[in-house]
């Protein structure tokens, strides 16, 4: 018997749980929001793995936390030879805050899978999912509550009717519901007049299969099947044993408040906004990111240079040391001038170590924002730039008018302003229907069926089954509910409170046009007073040069002295270091101009699937590539 009512109930439940076709429960463009889902592989095989497959934890791709292959192959001969294009590969590659950002994609796909259930979205940081939506009820989803079921009446002894109520049931998930019992029971009477006996011993085995399911549009149904094998030892049975069985469905259809696609999808239609959003903020970690890494890269070719600078400037004093001693010796200089040489030679020697030090310290720097760790061949390894500084173009300087017209329209944190205000839109409307009162309309059908059943056979049980389906013994049911809250004031609160946050997000929408605006602004003066700073670094430097040597030439001549020398050198060295100064700045005015006009992934040609996959195809090519560049002489 058992076995032959569960592959009743389960054909009819498997079939519907399995084989509704995603588009009717969320339209027709829910084959392709279905297909975004990303798949984990569990290594399922056998018999129906697409079934088993959901009851089974998804694995997700090993954590590698290795530096990637372009690490090793820039290093040759204990050096790490790096240009701007390879130092953003490797960040894009390597670096662990763009690592811990990528992730970020990934919870928004959960996040619309989790809502296609008829759940909340869970969030993630940057995405936004309105309050309103739950109107109130934090973690709420979309569900129903309750439907008409049970075996009635039927096989009892006196039958009848009453007031029938079908609620909503289920949500977006169906569930199929299976509940197996045997009982049995020794039951004293008071009285013999019905049972015949004065204590009756009853054993029942039961069945019950239920089905629930919640569509978009708010309709929702529930099926149940019931079946009974009763034996009792009283008296004046119809059957003993008996078979009963009934077969319930209730449909429930709401028709103001809880009706239609756009409300019962609205957490579907947020998860799907907020999938561009978590593109958004992974794009903005990589924005951040490369403009780390090139204002990095650029206070490394600074340090650099000042170090040579340092360097060079050393020399020129010992060297002075040198030939002061030599006049010292023929008596052509006195003892004080070479104090003065050799208290230069002491500042310079200072100077270096401290830039020496310094360029250590951002060589450090730069190679923890390239790896995932730092291996000893690496932290050995001596960073050799080999893109210098750029010299200033008139072409970096945008129109101001064109500037702010592409920043407005690359600008991301812009793009996720417009996606929180399509989101809160949605529950605007929501908050807004829901002041409505609940009016649903329902219908319940069921049928019963009672067969005697022999012990050996279990044809009473399949026979009773029979009638209940071919509505033997029917029962049909129909009615409306209404529900009118008569002050409403939790649905007015919800739905005034949207509208202000609303408001809010315009308000915070047109701040970040007004910061936006005065960034560009910002950058374009920063490249202005970049390019002129550059060109008179360039002409003070090369002027101190020449004052520098014409002093050397007087003091050779005897009409200069030691200490003139030792003045115009410290004029040169500082004009150099000024020059230094100058052009790191014009470099970084450069990058943030591209960062103030969201181009910084468009100048420096990174794709989004290879930043998102870790694994760059193509090096990313500077908008430095090919400029006229000067080292600082």
């Amino acid at each position: 018997m058992n076995k032959h009512l569960c592959k009743s109930a389960l054909s009819i439940a498997l079939c519907l749980s399995w084989l509704i076709p995603p588009q009717f429960l969320f339209g027709q463009s829910a084959r392709a929001e279905f297909s975004q889902i990303k798949s984990y592989k569990t290594g399922n095989s056998g018999f129906f793995p697409g079934i088993f497959d959901r009851f089974q934890p998804r694995s997700v791709p090993q954590l590698v936390l290795e530096n990637s292959p372009r690490m090793g192959s820039l290093i040759r001969d204990g050096k790490l030879y790096l240009s701007l294009s390879d130092a953003m590969a490797l960040a894009l590659e390597n670096n662990l805050d763009v690592a811990v950002q990528r992730y970020i994609p990934e919870f928004s796909q959960t996040d619309l899978l989790r809502s296609q259930a008829g759940q909340s979205p869970r969030g993630f940081s940057g995405g936004m999912t309105p309050g309103g939506l739950t109107s109130g009820a934090l973690g709420a989803g979309i569900s129903g509550s309750s439907a008409g079921s049970g075996v009635g009446s039927a096989g009892g002894i006196t039958g009848g009717g009453g007031a029938v109520q079908v609620g909503s049931a289920g949500n977006f998930d169906p569930t199929l519901n299976v509940n197996f019992s045997f009982d049995h029971v020794t039951s004293p009477l008071n009285t013999k007049v019905v049972s015949g006996i004065y204590n009756v011993v009853g054993k029942t085995t039961a069945f019950t299969a239920s089905y629930a399911q919640l569509f978009s549009p708010g309709t929702s149904f529930s099926l149940t099947l019931n079946g009974q094998r009763q034996s009792s030892t009283q008296q004046n049975l119809l059957f003993n044993p008996a078979s009963v069985t009934r077969l319930a469905l209730g449909v429930n259809q709401p028709l103001l408040n809880g009706f239609g696609r756009r409300n019962n999808q609205r957490y579907i239609i947020v998860a799907r906004n907020n999938t561009e959003v978590a593109e958004n903020v992974f794009r903005l970690q990589v924005i951040n990111t490369i403009v780390s890494i090139e204002n990095a890269y650029w206070d490394l070719a600074a340090l650099q240079a000042s170090v040579r600078v340092a360097e060079q400037a050393l020399a020129v004093a010992q060297q002075l040391h040198k030939d002061n001693l030599i006049r010292l010796d023929v008596g052509t200089m006195s003892p004080l001038d070479v104090t003065s040489a050799e208290s230069e030679v002491a500042g310079r020697t200072r100077d270096l170590t401290v830039a020496a030090t310094n360029l250590q310290l951002q060589e450090a720097t730069l190679k923890n924002m390239l790896v995932k760790k730092v291996g000893p061949e690496l932290d050995s390894a001596r960073i050799v730039l080999t893109d210098p500084m750029p010299e200033p173009n008139q072409t970096d300087i945008p129109d101001l008018g064109n500037a702010l017209t592409a920043a407005m329209d690359a600008r991301l944190e812009l793009k996720q302003a417009e996606i929180n205000l399509k989101n809160q839109d949605i529950s605007v409307n929501f908050t807004s229907d829901a002041l409505k009162p609940i009016l649903s309309v329902f219908g319940f059908y069921a049928g019963a069926g009672l067969q005697g059943t022999r012990a050996e056979s279990s044809s009473g049980m399949l026979n009773a089954f029979s009638q209940s389906f071919q509505a033997e013994y029917p029962q049909y049911s129909t009615g409306f509910s209404l529900s009118i809250p008569l002050r409403n004031r939790t649905a007015q609160a919800d739905s005034i409170r949207s509208q202000l946050e609303k408001n809010q997000l315009l308000i915070t929408q047109q701040r970040s046009r007004n910061s936006i605006s005065l960034e560009v602004r910002k950058a374009i003066i920063g490249l202005v007073q970049g390019k002129a700073q550059v060109e008179a670094a360039h002409k003070a430097s090369s002027l101190a040069r020449e004052m520098w040597e014409g002093e050397k030439v007087k003091l050779e001549a005897g009409a200069s002295t030691s200490y003139q020398v030792i003045l115009r050198e410290r004029d040169y060295t500082n004009a150099r270091y000024a020059e230094v100064g100058a052009m790191v700045t014009y470099a970084k005015a450069m990058v943030e101009m591209d960062r103030a006009m969201g181009a910084t992934l468009d100048r420096n040609s990174i794709e989004y699937p290879d930043a998102l996959s870790g694994k760059v195809s193509k090096t990313p090519t500077t908008p430095f590539t090919g400029r006229g560049q000067k080292e600082v002489q």
